[in-house]
């Protein structure tokens, strides 16, 4: 394992709107800061400002509520235009109480309000959405960020989300490219020489959670680096792999 594992903020990004170039935006801030990215470096970047890039803001002005957005609304007392793009994002309903609607989005991710969220947007009653497709938008960013520094690096889109056995939220990666998020160590021995069953590591929200603690919640730090972690590398691997299976998912 490596002796030193390090977190770099990426400061500096400017309000990001649609259409912007996000890995010129990333890459000149490293620039600016004198943090040139080096092979194997993880970029973790908020969901936010991936989909403000990709435009996937909603004026909840233009919502007009179904009958079922209303009557959900009444059970879970949130705004029914909030609730109206809820559902449009979502697969299927899982808890639903006052104060709490969890749902699983059209991607697959289990989480609050189906990853709508009006922090960090720029106007009120404007909310933003998850990227239609995470794994997708991290392999564009990182192949436009290889093609501008020419070093190889691995990229994370990352999301803050509750966890059903502990309290407060952590941030996760609800989109990779560039390696394996899972670390299976299932068949191999521990050192003690015990064979190992069931441990398998969820690098990819293990390096997401680790960067938040260098981005935060607020105060405009939307991606940071993290330099050191060992990883298998992989072209083809996606987040979907982080995803539990509704048959061995025991909350649902």
């Amino acid at each position: 394992m490596p002796t030193r594992i390090e977190i770099v903020a990426i400061a500096g990004l400017p309000e990001v709107r649609a259409g912007d170039d996000l890995a010129a935006m990333i890459f000149d801030a490293t620039v600016d800061q004198g943090t040139l990215l080096e092979d194997g470096d993880v970029i973790v970047v908020a969901q936010k400002i991936v989909s403000k890039a990709e435009g996937e803001v909603v004026n909840m002005n233009t919502v007009i509520p179904s009958r079922r957005a209303n009557e959900l609304a009444e059970t879970v007392k949130k705004d029914p235009r909030l609730v109206e793009i809820i559902l449009q994002q979502s697969a299927q309903i899982v808890r639903a109480a006052p104060g709490v609607l969890i749902t699983e989005t059209v991607h697959g991710l289990v989480c609050a309000n189906a990853g709508v969220d009006s922090s960090n947007s720029a106007a009120d009653d404007q909310v933003i959405l998850l990227p239609p497709d995470p794994d997708g938008s991290a392999r564009i960013l990182r192949a436009a960020l290889e093609s501008r520094t020419g070093v190889n690096v691995r990229v994370i889109v990352s999301d803050s989300f509750g966890r059903p056995w502990r309290e407060g939220s952590t941030n996760v990666a609800i989109g990779i490219a560039g390696f394996e998020p899972l670390d299976d160590a299932r068949g191999e021995v521990d050192d003690r020489g015990r064979l190992l069953r069931g441990t398998v590591v969820a690098v990819a929200d293990e390096l997401a959670s680790a960067a938040q603690l260098a981005m935060g919640e607020f105060g405009g730090v939307p991606a940071a680096i993290v330099r050191g972690a060992r990883l298998s590398s992989s072209d083809s691997a996606d987040a979907t792999a982080l995803q539990r299976s509704t048959e061995t998912d025991l909350f649902r």
